[in-house]
């Protein structure tokens, strides 16, 4: 009885350390499996390649584990970006090319019912009267290198334009200043020293000033030239400038201001094909007055103006001198 207790004991013992072996062996083929996934995922990592799991991730990020896809997609970042830079570069040109100052963006808001010429013999520019006119002004000459080629311009096509004079360019150019007039050009008052600072700290010193360029161009043109026709440096508008307006029309004088320009005056050199599409872009009334510069800096207005001139004539305007 002992020996089959014991037999029995054995065979349980056996049986025991089997199932042990058994499992020991299952738990140790896990961990090398799983040890030798780790050890794959780790040399996948370190050299570049994926799961497919990661794969398809990395596919649908445009292919960017390729290095040809890779560049592809850094150019087209870098198309983006340089597409974004141009159409804020064209935003800032399309800027460029309108009036930049409150005093500008003024004068052309006006309507030509609105646009009050402020004129002491009732002369009006901006009168509708069933016609197309454009009245071609330039401001701050004469100027030895630009004024002649204008008056060149001007006469090839038998057009009269009106130019506003600084009293001391015409004291330097009283020969320019001549041959404006007898071309049949009007000549207009822009005042002496063109000094904004100056001419616009007190009504009393920007009549001085005016008065003073009166003088001189009279003692150019001689004692029949009484035109007061005056322009005011940088534009007559605002609510600042209410009593100097007020002061020249108690003094017998009359101003006119534009409703079109050029667009030189935001800068030297501004491009000829900007002068001319800004001069467009405004020429939305029967009646322009057209602001341009003949300053010596202003080179390319003289370039741009026969453009200008041919756009006019080609939409029906007629060309006059202001009075």
């Amino acid at each position: 009885m002992k020996i089959n207790g014991n037999n029995k004991r054995r065979k349980n013992t056996i049986i025991i350390s089997i199932l042990v072996l058994f499992l020991f062996s299952i738990g140790l083929i896990s961990c090398t499996t799983i040890n030798t996934k780790g050890k794959k995922s780790m040399y996948n990592a370190e050299n570049g390649t994926t799961s497919n799991n990661s794969q398809k991730s990395m596919n649908n990020t445009k292919g960017a584990k390729d290095p040809n896809n890779l560049e592809k997609s850094t150019n087209n970042t870098e198309d983006t970006k340089a597409l974004n830079n141009s159409e804020k570069s064209m935003d800032k040109a399309e800027d460029t090319k309108g009036p930049n100052n409150s005093a500008n963006e003024d004068a052309l808001n006006k309507t030509e019912d609105t646009a009050v010429p402020n004129n002491s013999d009732d002369f009006n520019p901006y009168k509708k009267d069933g016609r197309k006119v454009v009245y071609l002004t330039f401001d701050d000459g004469p100027s030895a290198n630009n004024t002649p080629k204008i008056l060149d311009i001007l006469d090839q096509y038998n057009i009269k334009a009106t130019f506003f004079l600084i009293g001391e360019n015409a004291e330097q150019n009283e020969e320019l200043v001549k041959e404006e007039a007898a071309q049949g050009n009007v000549v207009g008052n822009h005042t002496y020293s063109h000094d904004m600072n100056y001419i616009y700290s007190d009504p009393k010193v920007f009549m001085e000033d005016i008065y003073k360029c009166q003088s001189v161009l009279s003692s150019i043109l001689g004692k029949n030239y009484n035109l007061k026709l005056v322009r005011f440096p940088g534009g007559s508008f605002g609510d600042r400038l209410k009593p100097f307006r007020e002061e020249l029309i108690e003094n017998g004088y009359h101003y006119v201001d534009w409703n079109d320009l050029n667009g030189d005056a935001e800068h030297n050199n501004v491009s000829v094909e900007n002068l001319i599409y800004t001069t467009k872009k405004y020429a939305i009334y029967d009646h322009l007055v057209v602001l341009m510069h003949d300053a010596p800096a202003k080179t390319t207005t003289v370039q741009a103006l026969p453009a200008i001139i041919e756009y006019f004539k080609s939409q029906g305007y007629s060309f006059e001198t202001l009075k």
